[in-house]
C-alpha cells in the first residue's frame, strides 16, 4: 500500500488561526460573547417585564370586581334609602290625618337607616380596597414600563453587535456596549424599585 504524503497540520492550523486573526477573528468572538450575555440577561429582563404586567392586570382586573361590589352596596343603600322615605310618606300621612304613626313605621324608619349605615360603611371599605388594588396596579405597571425600556435596549444593544461583525467596526461595538450597560441600569433600576 502506498504512503499518504504527511502534511504538516501544525502549519496550516497556524495559517488558519493567522488568517481569522487577520479578518478578526479574536474580534468577532469577542462580540459574539458580549452579545450571548446580553441575549441572556434581555431574557431575563423580558420575563420580570411579563411576569410584572401579568400582576399589575390581575390587580386592575380585582379592582374593576371591588368596584362592581361597591357599586352593588351603594345600589342596596339607595334602595334602604327609599324604603325609608316610603315610611316618612306613611308618617306624613298619618301627622296629616292628626294622629300618631304606628310604632311599626317608626321602626321599619330607623331600622333602614340603621341598615344604610352598615351598608354604606362597608361599600366605602370596597372602595378603600379597590383604590390600593389599583394603585398597587399603577406601582406594577411603572416597573413594567422600566423594565420594557431595558428590554428595548438590549434589542438594541444586540443588533449594534451584530452590525459590528458585519462592518467590522470597533466603535459599533462599543455603542452596543454602552447600550447594554443602559439596560442593566434600566433593569437594575425597575427590580430595586
Amino acid at each position: 500500500m502506498p504512503e499518504m504524503p504527511e502534511v504538516d497540520t501544525d502549519k496550516l492550523r497556524e495559517a488558519i488561526h493567522e488568517k481569522m486573526e487577520a479578518d478578526g477573528g479574536s474580534f468577532v468572538k469577542h462580540v459574539a460573547l458580549t452579545t450571548a450575555l446580553l441575549a441572556a440577561v434581555a431574557a431575563i429582563a423580558a420575563l420580570f417585564a411579563g411576569s410584572t404586567v401579568n400582576e399589575a392586570l390581575v390587580l386592575k382586573n380585582e379592582a374593576t370586581r371591588l368596584q362592581a361590589e361597591a357599586s352593588d352596596q351603594w345600589a342596596y343603600y339607595q334602595a334602604k334609602g327609599i324604603k325609608s322615605a316610603i315610611q316618612d310618606s306613611i308618617a306624613s300621612s298619618w301627622a296629616a290625618s292628626g294622629r300618631a304613626a304606628p310604632a311599626s313605621v317608626v321602626s321599619a324608619k330607623q331600622k333602614y337607616e340603621r341598615e344604610q349605615q352598615s351598608i354604606q360603611e362597608k361599600a366605602r371599605e370596597l372602595e378603600r380596597e379597590r383604590d390600593r388594588k389599583s394603585s398597587e396596579a399603577d406601582h406594577l405597571l411603572h416597573r413594567h414600563h422600566a423594565f420594557a425600556a431595558s428590554v428595548a435596549l438590549f434589542q438594541v444593544a444586540i443588533a449594534l453587535g451584530a452590525v459590528a461583525v458585519l462592518a467590522r467596526v470597533r466603535l459599533v461595538w462599543l455603542a452596543s456596549i454602552v447600550g447594554g450597560c443602559a439596560g442593566v441600569g434600566f433593569l437594575i433600576a425597575a427590580y430595586v424599585r
